[in-house]
């Protein structure tokens, strides 16, 4: 975590972030001895079927493995590999899967909605150390053969985009500042290990006579200036820079380790190399390198496919169900998933326990309307008087399953329990080794604490309703439990979901958006409390109402439901709930429905917390990811509601600003950190999405943990130059208008334990600024940050400290004896504002000092400081120096462009001679270019 770590604490932390990250994600890999077990490769359903795929996928794991085994010294390889084919592929003799599921694999294989280009990348958006969510290839990247050319072999691109999701480091490379200054002066590629060898060209037709030209404002080559490197080369590192050249086999370490280099790695990693991150981790703390000498064997691969999801409900029907209106919210609950939420095609059946199991159903095929009312009608209407035995409610439902094909392996159960029971061990090694996904729903505040432990070890969901009947918690659990295999397009997406305590007469009234990528199979469902329902009033986009009449009303169960014919209207849809009686009551509404299109993805939220387990006072980093599809959905308002068993909710605004908790601007991933820990005990999340209708501008997707893609390589003494690399943004796509839309999604539950009793003293300092920047202008230094707050990113910070040093190791190791800036002028803002400083540094008054680097740290009001911000260089550009032809070890030799059929493949000439465009694309080099060290 960024704040509040002391030194002494951080390798405990990392340790149990990434475990709780493991379990939180459900990822059943494993590292036993020196192999890694359970890899999962899953293939999305929109993908078509294409075996060369599933045999590109196995060369390319096999190759990587043994590259990764180099690579890390021997210590580690791919041993057991799965594959997980959609359901959409005909069938061939699969494996069942198990717990494996499409969400859950470390490597997707699917095409982006945007034009991403094939482009792999990893989606790490946790901090220096934290494992990333997967890894996502594109059909066209591991069929095509001509992007090896570009991007290296696929093994060796494998083992790259590895480093990022396992070890969670950065890339040693920056598409945003390719170039950078150093401290003598000279311009540089950004990079790790300096003796890598090539030239610099320039790839834009713009280029002053096609050379690669000084910016005298910045120092810098302006746009356009490339780095080609030498296709054969002595250099052995860095796969985190440019793994495509076949001498490179090592990760960078300290002793070739760049630290002036602004990357990323340097950046999230304080300054660390690549080598002692991945040394540094849970992997390798007890994992050595086989000491023989041969090679490991290769992995196996095991192909899975799903055929049907099947589904069963084992619902508490114990005495601990009386008494909150359980039984009946229970029924609502779970009514709206058989209704509304489950896939059509799904197999479901239904058993209920107290001290004995009772099956309702048998298992029924989803196939029209008529058979989920019929499932609905077995849902239990009353408790009954005996104890808790959940053993025998898992046993019957396994008992149900077993009758389709008699077997359970990549099953599902729903699992809902309000009681304590001292029996639950005894079935658990049969549960967790049976094959089944096990979710489960912990109603009120006694459902016995052992059953998250099945649903972590089985790969399921966890969720948690408190008895406040206004939280809507249990609908929203069963809500968000939809089908995990990757196919969107059938999910049903919950676009609202409120309730609130309203008094006599009084209104309870909201508005919900319905975009353009939903619409079909739309549900809105309210509930009460009291027998007759409230006066219902719902008015859609056109003016249309509808009221009472045009509701299903089930005075019973206290439930009234409309659906909405064919494709509900765009636009904004207004509803208002009046309580007609004398006594106040909670009234609910819940609204969902579908994508609206089979080729359209339609805008989801999925929310989580960076752990499911933790202890006080480690905070813990709230995420919510919304997308279209794999594209990032931005400038939305986005509000997450946590909830403890007793005790009001924690609000908490989320950002996707790249300061705080969010470690990438505008990548989708809203967050915020959570400290506000009022008990022991379950929470629950839930997470609020809107977004109104606008014009933006679409921003490319920051891929930062993504391979580098090459724009050529010197062959021979020839520049070969690859196709330029595609556009993330369409020119036609400068401006477009973006629906407005409402979500709302549940994030599961999380389980905090050692927190004291109130008054709790201050015991979280401010966040660490992780976007500090520095400019120069003449003589002075501008710098800009976040602002960070009092408690973590929240409040405001009493003061700044800034430091200045020639070297950024002194600022990360020794910052207390750096030299301290006068901040005297420098009044913080509330967490999340900018921040400008403006100071004039002594060392630039000394002529042979051009670079300086800068930290800051913010200080609270209880004097608690937080950890040194990122370390941001300051560069006094002398404009005399020619760097192009002031230094020759520097130079970049005249380059001649004979040839090319590439539009961007361009010369860079010194001397006048002739560029001609012919059908080869390559660059002959007529004098002889300087080594670029």
């Amino acid at each position: 975590m960024t704040c509040g770590d002391r030194a002494a604490a951080a390798n405990w932390l990392l340790k149990l972030t990434l475990l709780s990250l493991a379990a939180a994600w459900g990822s059943a890999l494993r590292l036993q001895g020196n192999a890694y077990d359970g890899l999962l490769v899953a293939i999305n359903p929109q993908v078509p079927e294409d075996q060369k795929l599933i045999a590109n996928i196995k060369e390319m794991i096999t190759e990587a493995s043994f590259y990764l085994f180099n690579a890390t010294q021997r210590r580690v390889y791919f041993q057991n590999i799965k594959i997980l084919i959609p359901t959409t592929w005909k069938a061939n003799n699969y494996g069942r899967p198990q717990h494996e599921s499409y969400e859950k694999a470390e490597v997707i294989v699917a095409a982006p909605y945007w034009k991403h280009g094939d482009e792999p990348y990893t989606l790490q958006y946790g901090e220096c150390g934290n494992m990333g969510k997967y890894i996502h290839f594109t059909p066209n990247f591991l069929v095509n053969d001509y992007l090896i050319h570009v991007y290296g072999s696929r093994g060796r691109v494998f083992v790259h985009e590895w480093a990022h999701l396992r070890w969670g480091v950065f890339d040693e490379y920056d598409n945003e500042r390719p170039f950078y200054i150093t401290g003598q002066n000279q311009v540089k590629v950004t990079r790790c290990a300096s003796d890598l060898t090539g030239i610099y060209v320039c790839e834009k037709i713009s280029c002053t006579q096609g050379n690669c030209v000084i910016n005298q404002l910045t120092g810098l080559f302006k746009e356009g200036c490339a780095f080609i490197p030498e296709r054969t080369q002595t250099a052995k590192s860095s796969i985190m820079y440019m793994q495509s050249l076949s001498s490179v086999v090592e990760f960078c370490n300290e002793s070739n380790h760049n630290r002036e280099a602004p990357n990323l790695q340097n950046r999230m990693c304080d300054y660390r190399s690549t080598w002692d991150v991945i040394i540094s981790s849970t992997d390798f703390n007890n994992t050595l390198p086989r000491t023989n000498t041969s090679l490991p064997p290769p992995p196996t691969f095991s192909l899975l496919q799903k055929r049907h999801r099947i589904i069963c409900l084992v619902l508490d029907v114990s005495d601990s169900m009386n008494g909150d209106d359980r039984i009946n919210r229970l029924r609502q609950a779970a009514e709206l998933y058989l209704l509304q939420i489950v896939e059509d095609n799904s197999y479901v059946g239904i058993v209920i326990f107290s001290n004995e199991g009772e099956i309702r159903t048998q298992l029924h095929q989803i196939v029209n309307e008529d058979i989920r009312k019929q499932l609905a009608s077995y849902l239990p209407t009353a408790p009954s008087s005996g104890g808790t035995n959940i053993c025998a409610g898992l046993q019957l439902g396994y008992e149900v399953i077993k009758k389709q094909d008699g077997n359970i392996y990549g099953s599902e159960i729903i699992l809902l329990t309000n009681g304590e029971d001292s029996r639950i061990n005894e079935c658990f090694s049969n549960v967790i080794n049976s094959g089944s996904i096990i979710h489960t729903i912990a109603l009120g505040p006694s459902a016995a604490k052992e059953v998250e432990q099945l649903a972590r070890e089985t790969g399921g969901l966890t969720f948690f309703a408190s008895d406040r009947l206004d939280s809507n918690d249990l609908i929203d659990g069963f809500s968000g439990i939809s089908s995990r295999s990757g196919d969107t397009f059938n999910h049903s997406i919950q676009i609202e979901s409120a309730g609130e305590r309203t008094e006599s007469y009084k209104q309870f009234s909201r508005t919900v958006t319905i975009d353009s990528t939903v619409g079909k199979d739309t549900f809105f469902v309210v509930t009460w409390q009291i027998a007759e329902p409230p006066t219902i009033t719902l008015l859609d986009p056109s003016g249309k109402n509808y009221t009472n009449k045009d509701f299903e009303v089930d005075t019973v169960l206290q439930v009234a439901r409309l659906q909405i014919p064919g494709i509900a209207k765009i636009g904004e849809w207004t509803y208002a709930l009046t309580n007609t009686h004398l006594s106040p009551q909670v009234v609910t509404m819940t609204v969902t429905s579908r994508a609206a299109n089979s080729t359209i993805p339609a805008v989801t939220v999925k929310a989580h917390m960076s752990s499911d387990r933790n202890e006080y006072p480690r905070p813990m980093v709230v995420y919510a990811r919304v997308s279209q599809g794999l594209s990032p959905i931005l400038g939305a308002n986005v509000t997450a509601i946590i909830k403890p068993g007793n005790g009001d909710p924690v609000i908490l605004e989320l950002l996707d600003n790249g300061a705080g908790s969010d470690i990438v601007k505008n990548d989708g991933v809203y967050s915020k950190y959570f400290y506000s820990f009022s008990e022991n005990g379950r929470y629950n999340l839930k997470v609020r999405v809107q977004r109104a209708n606008k014009t933006v501008r679409p921003h490319p997707t920051v891929l930062w943990s993504h391979s580098m893609y090459m724009p050529g390589y010197i062959e021979n003494g020839k520049i070969q130059m690859n196709p330029p690399r595609p556009s993330v943004i369409r020119n036609e796509d400068i401006q477009t208008t973006v629906d407005g839309f409402s979500r709302t999604a549940s994030g599961g539950s999380f389980i905090v334990f050692a927190v004291p009793t109130r008054p709790h003293i201050d015991v979280f300092p401010p966040c660490k600024i992780i976007d500090l920047d520095a400019k120069t202008a003449d003589d002075m230094i501008i710098l800009s940050w976040t602002a960070s707050g009092d408690d973590l990113d929240q409040g405001q910070a009493a003061s700044y400290e800034i430091r200045t040093s020639e070297s950024p190791l002194e600022l990360r190791d020794n910052f207390d004896n750096a030299i301290l800036v006068n901040t005297s002028t420098l009044t913080p803002q509330r967490a999340g504002f900018k921040e400008i400083f403006v100071f004039k540094p002594d060392a630039f008054a000394t002529e042979n000092i051009t670079t300086i680097y800068v930290a800051v740290r913010a200080i609270d009001k209880a004097s608690l400081h937080s950890d040194i911000s990122n370390i941001a260089q300051a560069v006094k550009f002398v404009p005399q120096m020619d760097y192009l032809t002031a230094d020759i070890e520097h130079n970049v030799s005249t380059i001649v462009l004979i040839g090319g059929g590439l539009l961007t493949a361009v010369c860079l000439i010194i001397s006048a001679i002739l560029c001609a465009l012919k059908k080869k694309k390559e660059v002959i080099i007529t004098e002889t270019a300087t080594k670029l060290l």
